[in-house]
């Protein structure tokens, strides 16, 4: 081996060295934050004590997972974990449940083979769902609201004091129904009463509202339409169909619940953006259940 040889080898071995010593503390030292630090941070920013009894805790996965990336969304269906993987990000923030109860149990779904294979998908990807419901909805103004209001674009029509009441020019109530349908993207939603009645006071129950307090809501005096995103057919429905028969000028539009609360998680996104610097957040939609057939 010449001098000439032995000094290009030297070089390129120092080169390699430095470069190693250069690349060591990316490799060993990483930026982490975990999915309880995150959370942590959540409780310590959305403004109200948080509760003994909820709903809002991690439904798979562990706390002290490190997080790559997070993705808010309503509903963490199948489709929409799988698009968060595909995306980098492995903790899901959801609105609704991912185990299809409220509560998220599943003692009873042990043996069922789409519950199986959600859950080892989860697993496989090293991935945490934290359940966002009840403190969001608590968050002031309510988290939900602002982000339907804003997709709606009726921030100028909201009540001071109440996200969920609005006032409008009067229209039509077949107008109104329509321009909710175009703004939301909806493939469907269901409306109860005469096209042609005049509305100009709404109240919204984003998501899924029961007998009490639906019955009461719709039965101000001052709304003339009460807009929801799901109820049971023989509570609500029933009693908008009866309360209309009697003689009343109302109506009811039953929008779905998923897009009833959607734009409530992309505000969502926004809102943990500057308190979670150190990974990506992003809104996925969950998407609209039916089609009009």
């Amino acid at each position: 081996m010449d001098n000439h040889q032995a000094s290009r080898r030297t070089f390129v071995a120092g080169g390699l060295s430095l470069a190693a010593t250069f690349a060591l503390p990316q490799l060993t030292n990483p930026a982490k934050i975990t999915a309880g630090q995150i959370i942590d941070r959540i409780k310590s920013k959305v403004g109200i004590p948080w509760r003994e009894q909820t709903v809002d805790r991690i439904i798979a996965g562990t706390a002290d997972i490190p997080v790559r990336g997070i993705a808010t969304t309503m509903m963490a269906t199948l489709d929409v974990v799988q698009r968060a993987v595909a995306a980098g990000k492995n903790m899901v923030i959801t609105h609704e449940p991912t185990f299809y109860s409220h509560l998220d149990t599943v003692d009873e779904l042990k043996n069922d083979p789409t519950y199986q294979y959600k859950r080892d998908f989860l697993q496989k990807n090293d991935m945490v769902i934290f359940h966002f419901h009840d403190h969001w909805h608590g968050h002031h103004p309510d988290g939900i609201a602002v982000g339907m209001a804003r997709e709606l674009g009726w921030e100028k029509n909201m009540d001071a004091e109440n996200p969920k009441l609005f006032t409008f020019p009067a229209t039509s109530l077949s107008h109104f129904a329509k321009n909710i349908k175009s703004r939301l993207k909806a493939r469907t939603i269901r409306v109860l009463g005469d096209p042609h009645l005049s509305i100009t006071k709404a109240l919204a129950s984003w998501g899924y509202v029961s007998q009490f307090p639906g019955i009461p809501l719709l039965a101000r005096p001052d709304i003339d339409v009460l807009i929801i995103g799901e109820a049971r057919e023989w509570e609500v429905v029933e009693y908008a169909q009866d309360v209309i028969s009697s003689g009343k000028d109302k109506a009811l539009i039953v929008i779905g619940h998923v897009l009833s609360e959607q734009a409530g998680m992309q505000y969502c996104a926004e809102w943990l953006k500057p308190f979670v610097p150190e990974v990506p957040v992003e809104f996925l939609a969950a998407a609209e259940p039916f089609w009009a057939a």
